[in-house]
């Protein structure tokens, strides 16, 4: 069976110039911009911790600006995500869930203020547009229903990308027992929390 990971979506925007500075302005990382005549631009970004990534430009899509709607980003914590949206000047609504406890609906309809009773992972929303009203929503997951991808698979990416980061763990964690003094027992939770570091470093969150 061949994997088929989705790395990128393309979204249709009016001003290329003012969506690269709402997007990066929220910290999503800037990969490319490339400019090859007037009809054609293609500007990379991507949001913090996430494999795949958004893409506007020039002569990409014939789509009408402003039309993509129900683009989905998830976080660990909808109160963290609220708030740094909108420290980086989104306009993010309030944090919301729908009625029926299941997904969203379109626009503002069936929203309850506040989050899903009990935190439920998956029940909790925020949600925020672009200058061109390209709308987004931010989902709460905590637990992960069985049998889904979790962001360590996506951040290694391979069986020896996953060999190599256990490999500068282990250099790491030979620095580390040698400034407390003694064999760390509890190696596997320093070498986990080491890994998911770094991998938050190289992705820039």
């Amino acid at each position: 069976m061949v994997d088929f990971k989705l790395e990128v979506v393309v979204i249709p925007v009016s001003d290329v110039d003012r969506a690269k500075a709402f997007y990066t302005g929220l910290g999503w990382r800037l990969d490319a911009d490339f400019v090859t005549g007037a009809d054609f631009r293609v500007v990379q970004v991507t949001p913090p911790g996430s494999a795949c990534a958004v893409i506007f430009g020039a002569g990409l899509t014939t789509a009408a600006p402003g039309s993509a709607d129900g683009l989905q980003l998830v976080a660990d914590d909808i109160e963290a995500a609220h708030a740094d949206l909108a420290a980086h000047g989104a306009p993010v609504s309030e944090v919301f869930h729908d009625a029926t406890g299941v997904f969203h609906r379109a626009g503002t309809a069936n929203r309850v203020p506040g989050p899903a009773e009990g935190r439920k992972s998956y029940g909790s929303w925020v949600s925020f547009a672009d200058p061109d009203g390209n709308y987004w929503y931010v989902q709460e997951v905590t637990t992960r229903l069985p049998g889904r991808a979790t962001s360590a698979l996506a951040a290694f990416g391979s069986v020896a990308g996953l060999a190599d980061a256990l490999r500068r763990a282990a250099a790491a964690h030979g620095k580390h027992e040698e400034e407390i003094g003694h064999a760390d027992p509890d190696w596997p939770d320093w070498y986990a929390q080491y890994m998911v570091d770094e991998s938050a470093r190289r992705d820039g969150s």
